[in-house]
């Protein structure tokens, strides 16, 4: 007799490509996090340096002018400082649009793996499922062999009976 198919093998195999799509999609999720952090670590580390710059910049020019330098020294060190602090209001501007691209990818991340948790438990339901099912057809096929086991000794019994013929437990 041939074992039984899984009627539901199709749909086991989707699940377990759910599942594998599902932890692709986690992973590129938290890639993807991963690397929208280090930018934003980047972004503050580049505005310190524009800090840095600037406070020793201001400190040059107060040395320059207490040592009495020309005005037009006093401008050029005015205009350098004001585009450095126009450069550290625009890496404030890029620090906080990538903080939002940091929440954009925390909410992906929750979001891909409760996905990836829900099909993780659709595919441990159907596999419990298959279990189950198999267990049930050996059950089955252990309780017909067992039948069919009971109606051959009944039938040699029978014949032996009918031929009389005593049995080994007969004395």
């Amino acid at each position: 007799m041939p074992k039984p198919r899984y009627r539901l093998q199709a749909l086991l195999i989707i699940k377990t490509r759910a599942k594998k799509r599902a932890e692709e999609a986690l992973a590129r999720a938290l890639i993807a996090l991963k690397r929208a952090k280090d930018r934003l670590e980047a972004l503050k580390k580049e505005k310190e340096e524009i800090q840095e710059k600037w406070k020793k910049a201001r400190a040059e020019m107060k040395g320059k002018m207490q040592g009495g330098a020309l005005v037009k020294e006093g401008n050029v060190h005015v205009n350098f400082l004001r585009k450095l602090k126009e450069d550290e209001e625009a890496k404030q501007v890029e620090i906080e649009e990538q903080e939002q691209v940091v929440e954009e990818c925390v909410e992906n991340v929750a979001r891909t793996r409760r996905a990836y948790i829900d099909a993780a438990r659709e595919l441990q339901v159907m596999e419990k499922h298959k279990e189950l099912w198999e267990k049930k057809i050996r059950d089955e096929l252990t309780r017909k062999e067992e039948h069919e086991m009971d109606e051959l000794g009944s039938t040699i019994h029978q014949l032996r009976r009918w031929r009389g013929e005593k049995s080994v437990f007969e004395t």
